[in-house]
């Protein structure tokens, strides 16, 4: 539930190229910092932001900017200077947060240690708060104990919910669980504390409630600049494409047109192969270094799928608008730029711009399969006709 940009930075993390199980690759970017590897056993000291990933993370030290940790099992000692995003199964954050803290995962827990200075966002299966807060707190998940001070108002939506002896709330304790539960007087006086019962609508005014709390949406001047980034990061895989292999493109594309129904077969076989790849190389255990490569790799041939599945269908239509079916390659680029500017479009309208998209994305994956089968097979020189007859024609 975190930003779009959150998600990229850590699969670049989770996507870089690993030697061993117990490598730990660490990359420096523009002052923000990427960890990634199996086992993490870190000191982070870092001036900007910092992505952590793995499977199991040890981290320490202090990051100046925001700390975003992805993983199985996270032990979290960090302070960080801004926000703390952290996503995996069990997760325990012993650090202080100067800012906010959000968490997603099955077990998890705040140790009296960490002391966070802003708001706190809390949402899995089982949660445990012991840290201190400085500003409000909402929690979702099956199970709560609150044992800290809270200074400011606590929203909780739980199967159960208990109260340790450290547990205080300066504001108003607004909970909904199945029945009414005794809220003790230490907590939280009856006039601050509200109940509301646990349902359907409830519980969807909760997420509608939580969503608000999250990071927000991007505002239009960002979708603009990250449409314009995107559009114009296709249109340099285009040039290049144009400039290096403009004959095996042209191939490509004409078999769209050809036997679009083909390609969109042959476009879920190549899929299935690549995906079945990642279990059938992880059974191997001594295939698991090579996994975060296959990950990467699925990455790869979706995007060249879905550049030359548009770039098909693009000259498709221009051909089929009586336009010349050999163009200058800076009319092929303003053709493409067009596609990918109304598939953009699409991507507004529900359901309909993730069909479009993936159809897009099976054209061109089908294509390349194609291209990958006939390699594979070869070209024999001697072609036999069903009475095994040579054939010259």
């Amino acid at each position: 539930m975190f930003k779009i940009a959150h998600a990229l930075a850590l699969a670049v993390a989770i996507g870089l190229p690993v030697a061993s199980q117990a490598e730990t690759v660490s990359v420096t970017h523009g002052g923000d910092t990427y960890v990634a590897g199996e086992q993490l056993n870190e000191t982070v000291d870092a001036k900007a932001d910092a992505f952590l990933a793995g499977r199991t993370i040890e981290a320490r030290g202090r990051v100046d900017g925001d700390l975003h940790v992805s993983g199985f099992d996270l032990s979290i000692s960090t302070d960080t200077d801004n926000d703390l995003y952290a996503a995996g199964a069990t997760i325990v954050v012993r650090g202080n947060v100067a800012e906010d803290l959000t968490a997603a995962g099955f077990s998890i827990r705040t140790e009296k240690t960490s002391v966070t200075q802003g708001n706190v966002r809390l949402f899995g299966n089982s949660v445990t708060v012991d840290g201190p807060i400085e500003g409000a707190l909402m929690v979702t998940a099956r199970d709560v104990i609150l044992n800290a001070p809270i200074q400011g108002d606590v929203r909780i939506t739980a199967g159960t919910l208990t109260f340790g002896p450290d547990g205080k709330i300066d504001g108003t304790l607004t909970y909904s669980t199945k029945e009414r539960i005794a809220v003790p007087e230490r907590v939280a006086p009856k006039d601050r504390v509200v109940y509301e019962p646990l349902t359907a609508s409830r519980l969807a005014e909760n997420l509608d409630a939580i969503g608000k709390e999250l990071p927000g949406l991007p505002t239009f001047a960002s979708m603009l600049a990250g449409f314009l980034i995107s559009l114009f990061f296709f249109l340099v895989l285009g040039a290049l494409m144009l400039g290096f292999m403009p004959k095996r493109l042209a191939t490509l594309r004409r078999s769209i047109a050809k036997a679009p129904g083909q390609s969109i077969l042959l476009g879920v076989i190549g899929l299935s192969i690549l995906f079945g790849m990642i279990l059938v190389t992880a059974l191997t255990v001594v295939g698991l270094p090579f996994v975060p490569i296959l990950i990467l790799s699925i990455v790869v041939v979706w995007t060249l799928g879905y550049a030359l599945g548009a770039y098909g269908v693009a000259m498709r239509v221009w051909s089929g608008f009586g336009g010349a079916d050999d163009p200058s390659n800076v009319t092929r680029l303003m053709v493409f730029a067009a596609a990918i500017t109304a598939i953009a479009l699409l991507n507004y309208i529900p359901f309909v711009g993730w069909v479009a998209n993936y159809t897009l994305v099976l054209l061109g994956v089908g294509a390349m399969t194609r291209a990958l089968f006939l390699w594979l097979a070869g070209n024999p020189d001697v072609v036999f006709n069903v009475d095994l007859k040579a054939d010259n024609t």
